[in-house]
């Protein structure tokens, strides 16, 4: 029997994330997953703290039996601050979230990359990939208070590509989806705040994106995509958004 693909997935207890693990899971892979506390399967780490990224990557390693194949970066806030906040209150809101949506994900991604190397000369060794989930936002920004999340989710992207183009030859291969808005609760929140009628209005499809269409994308990205897609971003937003 084939050893069963090892996957690390971030924020995987609520949202897109627990649909992540829950397919995968499916798929007979061997995953551990992420969140604010230590629970079964998961690992608790506040990836707002510089330095938990790497933490989380040596006990993920650890509880994997020293070998990731698969990371999937999920984790990430959507946290409104109003252009006229107090600076200091502006400076923080920016800062939490690049550590949590952009610092914390190049963290996990350059040890990924560096574990993949060092395993190169091990028999069987096959690279890896990452997934990486951005947002519509990436490419069409967002609301007046979201300036930081669209730029997080931006910087996101720029990432997937530049690890692609650098690590390819290498069979490290680098994805990314963008999501528009989808349901979970955080979006859920989003759309009664901003008058959801008027906002699905903007959606070709008629309808927010369920978490399993896009635990089904990553899915495909992690586990079957081929080699030649590394770079690929891929857009789940019912249309409401088309480059």
């Amino acid at each position: 029997m084939a050893d069963p693909v090892h996957i690390l997935v971030t924020g995987s207890t609520r949202g897109i994330g627990a649909a992540v693990a829950e397919t995968l899971t499916a798929r007979g892979v061997r995953l551990v997953g992420h969140g604010r506390a230590d629970a079964a399967g998961v690992l608790g780490a506040d990836l707002a703290q510089p330095g938990a990224a790497d933490g989380l990557w040596d006990r993920a390693l650890a509880a994997l039996d020293g070998r990731i194949d698969v990371l999937v970066n999920n984790a990430g806030v959507f946290e409104p601050i109003a252009v006229d906040a107090p600076a200091g209150a502006w400076a923080s809101a920016w800062g939490r979230t690049m550590q949590i949506n952009l610092q914390a994900s190049a963290d996990l991604c350059r040890r990924a990359v560096l574990h993949w190397r060092e395993r190169k000369g091990v028999p069987g060794a096959r690279g890896g990939r990452i997934v990486n989930v951005a947002s519509r936002a990436a490419y069409r920004g967002d609301s007046p208070a979201h300036w930081h999340y669209a730029a997080s989710k931006a910087g996101m992207v720029a990432m997937t590509k530049s690890i692609a183009r650098a690590y390819a030859a290498e069979q490290i291969l680098a994805f990314a989806v963008c999501p528009g808005f989808t349901m979970t609760g955080m979006a859920e929140d989003y759309l009664s705040s901003r008058g959801g009628e008027k906002l699905l209005a903007d959606i070709p499809l008629g309808r927010v994106a369920d978490p399993a269409e896009v635990a089904n994308t990553v899915a495909y990205l992690a586990l079957d995509a081929p080699a030649s897609m590394t770079g690929a971003v891929l857009d789940i937003n019912g249309a409401s958004y088309v480059r």
